[in-house]
């Protein structure tokens, strides 16, 4: 059995399932299809519909061959605390992609994206952040979230990345940690891509066609987009039971795209987008020193 030997690990709304798309094209890379999120380390974030089970979480893999490398992408590897230690016991030579944007349009992209799921049940940005500290003592969790799954709408906490890449380069070194900036990304996605794969050392010639991966979308039916994403535990457990989970995934994919359509998010109210670069900057200016390169561009634009 192949085990995955690099990771994506983060962070969310960053370009992460775009990158997925784009590697699991190259011929030389083997991909779980579809969607698919194990999240299998990082067990200090208990949530459900993550993979920690062993066994399953390697037959994911068993669709591998002669490729050269074997990865999956789970964008919360970024923000736990433990999985880059966990990822590193479990292969120590492992390979590490870590995509970053700007936090501000992180924090807005990730909340839109929640509330579009039905897991967020605050529709406006600017009263989630209020409600960050009550949510955090274990009041006001979405409606969808136990209490201990509440650390996904800890907005602010998910966008200082500072000590969260810190963590891999201590843990895997700086060799072995290949950071993506999303604005390089969208301007080149062809260099950025080629220089992944230079990264990954496969070969770097390949270029799949570039379209956009996990765009903003607006449900045709917020009834029907929770039955999908929040099905009643009788059916949620009768189809675990039957379905293989590479399947269901790809059914969930397919019926997503059928009921949802593209849609362009609104700017950010000017005076909150303010505030959220002011936050944000002591960390961002940490960023750049450990990174080598200026990025207070985020707090300034």
């Amino acid at each position: 059995m192949r085990k995955p030997d690099f990771f994506i690990v983060g962070g969310p709304r960053c370009g992460t399932s775009a990158m997925k798309a784009y590697l699991e094209k190259h011929p030389e890379i083997f991909m779980p299809p579809s969607r698919l999120e194990p999240h299998f380390f990082g067990t200090d974030l208990p949530g459900t519909g993550f993979i920690r089970d062993e066994p399953a979480y390697l037959s994911l893999f068993a669709g591998a061959n002669n490729e050269k490398r074997v990865g999956e992408k789970s964008p919360l590897y970024l923000y736990s605390k433990q999985a880059a230690s966990e990822i590193k016991g479990f292969l120590p030579s492992a390979s590490i992609i870590i995509m970053l944007r700007n936090p501000v349009d992180m924090v807005y992209s990730l909340h839109s994206f929640l509330v579009y799921v039905e897991r967020e049940n605050i529709a406006d940005l600017k009263d989630a952040l209020d409600a960050e500290e009550d949510r955090k003592r274990g009041l006001r969790p979405p409606d969808s979230a136990n209490l201990q799954d509440v650390w996904h709408f800890l907005y602010r906490d998910r966008g200082k990345y500072a000590d969260q890449v810190q963590r891999y380069l201590d843990t895997f070194g700086r060799e072995n940690v290949h950071v993506i900036i999303f604005d390089d990304f969208i301007s080149d996605p062809a260099e950025a891509y080629r220089d992944t794969l230079e990264f990954l050392r496969v070969d770097p010639g390949f270029q799949p066609e570039f379209r956009q991966i996990n765009t903003n979308r607006r449900a045709f039916s917020r009834t029907f987009q929770n039955f999908l994403k929040n099905p009643p535990p009788s059916i949620r457990s009768f189809v675990k039971g039957v379905t293989p989970i590479l399947w269901r995934h790809r059914v969930i994919d397919a019926l997503d795209r059928l009921s949802s359509t593209s849609t362009t998010r609104p700017p950010m109210e000017r005076e909150l987008r303010r505030k959220l670069q002011e936050e944000f900057l002591p960390d961002v200016e940490r960023l750049s020193k450990l990174l080598g390169r200026d990025l207070t561009h985020w707090c300034r634009t």
